[in-house]
């Protein structure tokens, strides 16, 4: 057992940070934005920053706490697990969120980290971290969504450039991305080993985007066509032939942040509990329940599910940054999240009965019409990031040991 004196040194520098950090968020930390929405998590993309938005971004961005665990030689914070624990305790206590967000943090960044050579880290990292650059996905094609290993985007080489052919489709936040990165073929003899990963300036000649409505109202996707693009041989990510593996690890990483630790599934576990919402809908009784026994019993399942999945969610966290990266169990943590998601938006629609259900007009609060609004597009939670069905082939094949029987 440890003696009082060594408990002691491996305390104090964990001490010694938290107040470290709580001395630099409250000289950083604008309190007008203490309770405000974060920015980031906008259905409909990017809206202009306020200046306090932007003093708070920048602040962040230069520090490298928006992405604390990332080493600090490209950006990042450079901190170990516990003390981006102990951060992100000290910004909850004060109402802080973080303005570094988006598919460069969720997914790209750490793939990058991962699979990049050194020029690839230190061109695009930094730039990530500080949230300068905006990344968008290209994976799902029309004819290739939940088998995408047949995708047909056909890069040719051209010797020191690629020449890029194809249409990506579902492509969430194309219109408003600086940069894409993509699977695409370079070998058209093989299925698997012939994709590769390719980073792609959307700003390039012969990309156009096309947004695609949703039943919400909101427009974060996209068709995105690409005829004749150059794109230079420095950005293959890999060699030709590995763009499946590095694919894969990227949504590994894409799924462990749609589950809810990411900006995406997070705003669906935001604003108030579904209890509060009933009880200011529905009423209590004179012992303060909702009155509606069975909404009661319901409503407290869906809590309790929410509470072990948030609690989860963070012990996987930390394993997955003590060990190698997130797992094929972060499948499991998407379907969970994508149905406690979608239970949330249920409950809250039958909560409020025909002001769950407004769509404009007089007659109905904000909350109320972005009720609706969050219900419809909650129905993408359990298709986008692979679908559950798909989530439930990778478990049952890289988790269970279940093997495919022809």
């Amino acid at each position: 057992m440890a003696t009082a004196a060594e408990l002691d040194v491996s305390v104090k520098p964990l001490d010694a940070f938290r107040a470290e950090a709580r001395e630099w968020l409250a000289a950083n930390f604008p309190p007008a934005l203490k309770g405000k929405d974060n920015p980031l998590s906008a259905i409909d993309g990017p809206t202009e920053l306020s200046a306090d938005e932007a003093a708070w971004k920048k602040a962040m961005g230069d520090k490298g706490w928006g992405v604390p665990t990332w080493p600090a030689q490209y950006g990042g914070g450079g901190l170990d697990r516990a003390q981006a624990r102990v951060l992100q305790e000290e910004m909850g206590r004060i109402g802080a969120w973080n303005p570094i967000g988006g598919m460069g943090v969720m997914m790209f960044g750490p793939t990058l980290l991962e699979y990049g050579n050194e020029a690839q880290k230190n061109e695009h990292i930094r730039a990530i971290a500080k949230g300068e650059v905006r990344w968008c996905q290209g994976y799902s094609e029309p004819g290739a969504g939940s088998d995408l290993a047949s995708l047909q985007m056909f890069a040719e080489d051209k010797g020191d450039h690629y020449v890029v052919n194809g249409q990506k489709t579902w492509t969430s936040g194309g219109q408003w991305a600086d940069k894409c990165f993509a699977l695409v073929r370079t070998d058209k003899s093989k299925k698997h080993e012939g994709i590769s990963f390719l980073l792609i300036d959307m700003t390039s000649p012969g990309v156009e985007v096309k947004p695609i409505r949703l039943i919400s109202g909101s427009s974060p996707f996209c068709e995105t066509f690409f005829s004749d693009v150059k794109v230079p041989k420095d950005n293959l990510v890999g060699r030709e032939g590995e763009g499946w593996t590095i694919g894969k690890r990227l949504l590994q990483h894409e799924r462990q942040n749609l589950s809810g630790g990411g900006s995406a599934a997070g705003r669906m576990f935001a604003g108030k509990p579904v209890s509060a919402l009933a009880k200011e809908y529905r009423g209590t009784d004179e012992q303060g329940r909702i009155t509606d026994s069975d909404l009661r019993m319901r409503i407290v399942r869906h809590e309790m599910d929410l509470r072990a999945f948030s609690l989860t969610l963070r012990r996987a966290a930390l394993e997955s940054k003590s060990n190698q990266g997130p797992s094929a169990a972060t499948s499991i943590m998407k379907n969970v999240g994508a149905r406690i998601t979608q239970d949330r938006a249920e409950l809250g629609i039958e909560i409020m009965g025909m002001n769950g259900l407004g769509w404009e007009g007089e007659g109905f609060t904000e909350d109320e019409l972005t009720q609706t609004r969050t219900w419809l597009w909650g129905k993408a939670v359990s298709i986008y990031g692979g679908s559950s069905e798909i989530q439930n082939n990778v478990i049952a094949k890289r988790i269970l040991g279940m093997l495919d029987h022809q």
